[in-house]
């Protein structure tokens, strides 16, 4: 014979259990959180050296004669400098321009693989393989189709040119010093992961003391784009975020202007 006693309890637990399933279903959706990984286009930001600096100049603002409100301007610069992609063909000879990226390659989880402590005491410091395997040992393997973005601690040092590109002569490329990926983590993320892009938030996927772009021509060279001089990466966790990267779709380009978003649950 069945318990009286248990079998109230039994129900009510079950009506808690539905009225809770019930208010969850009905309950607006929580707003995922946004984080905006793009530094502004101004008179500060910094291009690599020799590139054209971005420029801007008003054609048009103020109230016109016939009453209302009207403004436009111009707008011109290299496509390699400020929060930019690097499309694959930018190192790959027949690989992807910036247009022909798929845009599901351009939208898709990320991971943060954090190596501010090493950089802080290197500023030529290389991302290594065994940094990736260290990051796969605590937050689980790097799934294929990922975003993997190096975050060095360089973001802070914006727009300061000479502290960002680590010279006193910033427009001479052969004094820079600052972090970046090693031909052998390149190599492990193309052969082993099969990412669909890298970022980091210096001005190089490559250090900057690297004369010939080992890091660009592995991953460009596999048809995998990068994303340089990425903003705010201190604000994301190491995992569980997607990443919307969006460049301006030039035909033929080798990259551009790209705005960048985070998602995070």
């Amino acid at each position: 014979m069945t318990n009286p006693t248990r079998l109230h309890t039994t129900l009510g637990l079950l009506g808690a259990l539905l009225t809770a399933l019930f208010t969850a279903a009905c309950a607006p959706a929580r707003p995922q959180a946004l984080v905006d990984l793009t530094h502004s286009f101004d008179e500060e930001t910094i291009y690599w050296p020799a590139n054209k600096h971005f420029q801007w100049e008003k054609t048009d603002w103020g109230t016109t004669a016939a009453g209302y409100w009207y403004a436009s301007a111009n707008f011109s610069a290299s496509e390699h400098g400020g929060t930019h992609i690097d499309a694959p063909i930018h190192f790959g000879r027949g690989r992807s321009t910036v247009d022909q990226i798929p845009l599901e390659r351009l939208v898709g989880p990320a991971v943060i693989i954090d190596v501010q402590p090493q950089c802080s005491a290197n500023p030529d410091y290389e991302l290594t393989v065994e940094d990736l395997l260290t990051w796969e040992a605590r937050h689980g393997r790097i799934r294929d189709g990922t975003l993997v973005l190096m975050r060095s601690g360089w973001g802070q040092r914006w727009p300061d040119k000479r502290r960002y590109l680590g010279s006193a002569t910033p427009e001479d490329p052969r004094t820079l010093h600052f972090p970046g990926f090693s031909r052998e983590a390149a190599e492990f993320l193309v052969s082993q992961r099969a990412v669909r892009g890298v970022g980091i938030d210096t001005a190089s996927i490559d250090p900057g003391r690297s004369p010939d772009f080992p890091a660009h021509r592995v991953l460009n060279g596999a048809d995998v784009y990068a994303l340089e001089n990425v903003a705010a990466l201190d604000r994301l966790p190491p995992k569980g975020i997607t990443v919307v990267a969006l460049p301006i779709k030039i035909k033929g380009g080798t990259g551009g202007p790209v705005r960048i978003i985070a998602m995070m649950p």
